[in-house]
């Protein structure tokens, strides 16, 4: 969450800033782009309203939990960045390129994009700061592709789209100066907009997969196997089957094989082991299932 609480104090500083800038010249771009960083801002905010009320303790209603609350709004944060975001930028970009107007105190959105890309440039370092303690070795991309918790990426996406941004429409005022032409302008509006229509879609992509219920990573379920079966009293895993409930709670069921003279206290003595053992090499194993089985010479 420290990336995200980073992110929105940046954000909502920005979005101000581009809102007196927009006043001052009339771009389109600067619109954008300021509407792009309350978007943004927004998005921060319910990714911890998201955060803090998945931490409700479980329920009869909801036996395991309320965890997947932070996908929800995740996948909310991919619509309100879509429709806020990429659609009124499109929007105000195809406006003014069909009525171009001059810009007015061009250098006060100049020297305001600028700051904005030096204060998106540390968000951004502290999000890869942040996803470093937790990607492996696995790439950027792949952190993003393969991550369980919906707040990383999503600020990852956010930033790097922030900065793309920032970019696009400082060449379209830039270009809009130089050629006394604000169509240029426009088309950095534009360009916004579907940069934030692109990234919109694919977390919408992800998070629609974390809701549907994705397993735990494959690391994580050989470190699963491979746990129970250096258990005491388990001859092998049979079935393994694994479900995120939650981005840091894992639900696990298997079925274990043991030896046909085991006695019932052996057994039970043996799953509790197995348990341990789970739990001690996945912490975020919170739920456990483990269904014992006789090892049978045709199974072998």
């Amino acid at each position: 969450m420290k990336a995200v609480f980073a992110a929105l104090l940046a954000n909502l500083g920005i979005a101000v800033a581009k809102f007196v800038a927009f006043f001052f010249t009339g771009s389109s771009s600067m619109l954008s782009e300021a509407i792009h960083s309350l978007a943004d801002s927004g998005n921060q905010v319910l990714l911890i309203i998201g955060n803090r009320r998945s931490k409700k303790e479980s329920d009869a209603h909801h036996n395991f939990g309320y965890g997947r609350r932070r996908y929800i709004y995740g996948f909310v944060v991919a619509i309100v960045l879509f429709l806020v975001g990429g659609v009124f930028s499109l929007y105000e970009g195809i406006h003014k390129f069909q009525n171009p107007e001059p810009l007015e105190d061009w250098w006060i959105a100049v020297v305001v994009l600028l700051v904005a890309i030096v204060l998106e440039s540390f968000s951004l370092r502290t999000a890869i700061q942040e996803a470093n303690h937790a990607r492996g070795d696995r790439s950027i991309p792949r952190f993003v592709k393969d991550s369980r918790q919906p707040e990383l990426p999503v600020i990852l996406l956010e930033d790097i789209g922030a900065l793309c941004g920032l970019c696009f429409a400082l060449i379209g005022v830039g270009l809009a100066v130089i050629t006394d032409n604000g169509r240029f302008d426009a088309m950095g509006a534009m360009a916004v907009g579907l940069l934030l229509i692109v990234i919109a879609i694919f977390l919408a992509i992800e998070m629609t997969a974390m809701l549907v219920g994705e397993s735990a990573l494959p690391e994580e379920v050989v470190a699963i196997r491979a746990a129970l079966e250096s258990s005491d009293g388990v001859l092998r895993v049979i079935h393994l089957r694994t479900l995120h409930v939650g981005p840091d709670e894992l639900l696990v069921a298997a079925k274990i094989a043991i030896a046909h003279s085991a006695t019932g206290i052996e057994v039970a003595q043996d799953i509790d082991a197995a348990e341990a053992a789970l739990r001690a090499a996945i912490p975020s194993a919170k739920y456990v299932f483990l269904e014992p089985d006789i090892e049978r010479p045709a199974e072998l």
